[in-house]
């Protein structure tokens, strides 16, 4: 099951899901009228939804190609949750870019200001002047289901409403010049998320999903999420302890190696680039550079 919000052709912002290319609005279902967005039915998501769902029929639908794809949720009601370096590889092009980033024993978690979210096709606001390091970071992206703290590692996926693409676009300039990486995480439209959440009973675990980015079609990055250091249950269980999750958070998983700091020279983003970044079982988020005139 997919999950999206989308601009139809009258302008009206709405929320569906996609069933054989077909998207069937919320509002459109009596079922599903008292959900007024995603995270809405995120919160109250249960059992007798799923069966509704595979059952669903409705006359009324809006046909995927005719719609423009928004991301997931217009803001975050928290900033997203990082994990950095969680695949071996891209800690060794870490370390060989520019002296390379200082690899602590336990996970690297940062925030990533996500007030601001770039969707499917929107461009990426870069400024040159402000950082000529502009990169990208294709990762899977955990969306948690309900509230929970202290959550032990068997029961993590419990918490799991479903999984989306989250690029993490970084200025390298910025992130290695602070003290923390926040700032060159967290400019506007640097948090581009979508295509659309796909609910967990969609996939099997553990996770074993190809994970690739496209650079103008040239493949930059070609792994699986078998080669997380950390699993998905591993991170909600260190994440969980004394910090509570909520509904609607997102979780970034970390990106495998391919990034453009890794490349010797490095492969930086530049206006006009076309960058693909792709999910098994999820699909394709694209966005296009935009050099700020």
């Amino acid at each position: 099951m997919k999950f999206l919000r989308f601009e139809n052709s009258n302008g009206d912002i709405l929320s569906g899901i996609i069933k054989e290319k077909k998207i069937f609005a919320f509002e459109d279902l009596d079922y599903f009228k008292e959900y007024k967005d995603i995270l809405d039915l995120i919160k109250n998501f249960n059992v007798d939804d799923i069966n509704f769902l595979n059952n669903l029929e409705s006359e009324k639908y809006y046909n995927l190609e005719n719609v423009k794809i928004l991301p997931p949720f217009s803001s975050l009601a928290h900033d997203a949750i990082c994990v950095g370096l969680n695949y071996h590889e891209h800690i060794e092009e870490s370390m060989a870019y520019k002296g390379g980033f200082e690899v602590a024993p336990n996970a690297t978690y940062f925030s990533k200001r996500s007030a601001i979210i770039s969707g499917p096709g929107d461009d990426i606001i870069w400024d040159s002047e402000l950082d000529d390091s502009l990169d990208y970071e294709t990762e899977l992206a955990i969306v948690i289901g309900k509230k929970g703290k202290d959550i032990k590692e068997e029961d993590a996926l419990d918490y799991v409403f479903g999984f989306t693409i989250l690029n993490d676009i970084s200025s390298r300039i910025l992130q290695m010049s602070h003290g923390q990486w926040f700032k060159g995480k967290s400019l506007d439209g640097y948090t581009s998320l979508g295509p659309w959440i796909v609910e967990k009973t969609e996939f099997t675990f553990p996770l074993e999903l190809d994970i690739s980015t496209k650079v103008n079609g040239e493949i930059r990055q070609n792994s699986n999420t078998k080669l997380m250091i950390r699993g998905i249950e591993r991170l909600i269980y260190e994440l969980s302890q004394g910090m509570t999750l909520f509904p609607g958070d997102i979780i970034a998983t970390g990106t495998p190696a391919g990034v453009g700091m890794g490349f010797n020279p490095p492969k930086f983003l530049k206006d006009g680039d076309l960058v693909e970044c792709e999910v098994e079982g999820i699909g394709v988020l694209k966005n296009r550079v935009l050099a700020k005139r």
